[in-house]
């Protein structure tokens, strides 16, 4: 049976950075991923170009992500800014471009870019990558943990669970993660689909598939009370309404789990609509997942269980989830670094090193040959 200092499951994007977060810290390092390879999710992010965060101030991105999970994620946040994050894309050798809506990529726009970058800084940092190993169990041992996937068994003092929520199950996110922490002690919240389109009354769509309403805004309505406000594009598609405004109103609907709610939509020439929506898509098509891990059970200064210590979560598989445009992701790489700079103090590490230094050996642009 081998050991390491920390074992991270999970390699989609919070995984991929807890892994090079753990290498700059020289930690001997375990990365778990079910799939064949990581990241897949990852790839899908901002159609295909990876919208990596938005380029606005930690406070307001905190007001954007809303209670409770704003001022869970705040001192992730601060720990690692959005600016933090592009500063740090660039130390590694891939620069970041600013879009319409604040809204940061990859200089190149190719998400494959990203994870390119990432798998190099494992490599480089000589961070183990395990790919298509699917865990079957993790328990408490005497030496802290013991991770069984079906191959081989491995202990470490310290586990990083990253594995997502349960939206788009074929990219490995299927809910294991919150499977082991409830059986080690820690609640989940139900899931919802949280950035979801609708399905609405035929009558809503006819005539207008393929409409695309620039700069709207829309009110989430419930009980004749407005309970929240979202502003962005309007779609209209085959299957019912979606587009950034409508899809981000999902999260206030889900949040608040609202049964009986209406969305009335204001265009930009002033006029308006109302529409009362059949159905939210399902969760497995939602762009995340609402429920998780419950925050209250996780220390949000480390990332830590309080329940289970040791224990570590970062990303989806805990009740996190943000607007569209970049914080999810933000939201990922910011609480895998945080649990990892912990995790490495604990190890005896000394704190991750400046910014402004490069830290890799190749990167997307001067890569080596494989």
């Amino acid at each position: 049976m081998s050991k390491t200092d920390v074992i991270i499951i999970g390699g989609g994007a919070a995984g991929l950075m807890a892994g090079a977060t753990a290498g700059e810290l020289g930690l001997k390092t375990l990365v778990l991923e079910r799939k064949a390879k990581p990241g897949r999710k990852l790839l899908m992010c901002g159609n295909s170009r990876c919208n990596l965060t938005t380029n606005i101030s930690e406070d307001r991105m905190i007001q954007m992500f809303g209670r409770p999970v704003g001022p869970f994620l705040e001192p992730a946040l601060k720990a690692f800014t959005p600016s933090m994050l592009q500063r740090w894309f660039a130390a590694n050798g891939l620069k970041t471009v600013v879009k319409a809506g604040n809204k940061v990529y990859p200089h190149t726009e190719r998400a494959m870019d990203v994870l390119n970058l990432f798998t190099d800084l494992l490599r480089d940092r000589d961070v183990s990558l395990a790919c298509s190993s699917v865990v079957q169990t993790l328990e408490k041992s005497r030496g802290g943990f013991r991770v069984t996937t079906d191959n081989f068994i491995v202990e470490s003092k310290y586990v990083l669970i990253a594995t997502g929520g349960i939206s788009y199950p074929k990219t490995g996110s299927v809910g294991d993660g919150q499977v082991w922490a409830k059986k080690l002690g820690h609640a989940v919240e139900p899931y919802r689909p949280g950035l979801a389109g609708y399905e609405v009354d035929p009558k809503v769509i006819k005539g207008r598939i393929g409409k695309v309403y620039e700069k709207v805004a829309v009110e989430v309505m419930s009980g004749g009370k407005v309970l929240g406000e979202t502003r962005g594009v309007y779609e209209i598609e085959k299957w019912g309404v979606g587009g950034t405004a409508l899809t981000d109103a999902s999260r206030i609907i889900s949040r608040d789990n609202l049964k009986k709610y209406s969305l009335k939509i204001t265009f930009f020439d002033g006029g308006s609509e109302e529409i009362q929506p059949l159905r939210m898509r399902p969760v497995k098509e939602a762009m995340v997942t609402v429920g998780g891990v419950a925050l209250d059970e996780i220390d949000p200064k480390t990332m830590e269980s309080k329940v289970c210590p040791g224990l570590y979560f970062a990303g989806e598989v805990m009740d996190v989830d943000g607007p569209t445009g970049g914080y999810n992701l933000q939201a990922a790489f910011s609480s895998a670094r945080l649990a990892v700079a912990h995790i490495g103090k604990r190890c005896g590490k000394k704190g991750l090193p400046a910014l402004d230094a490069p830290k890799a050996k190749s990167g997307p642009g001067r890569r080596r040959k494989r």
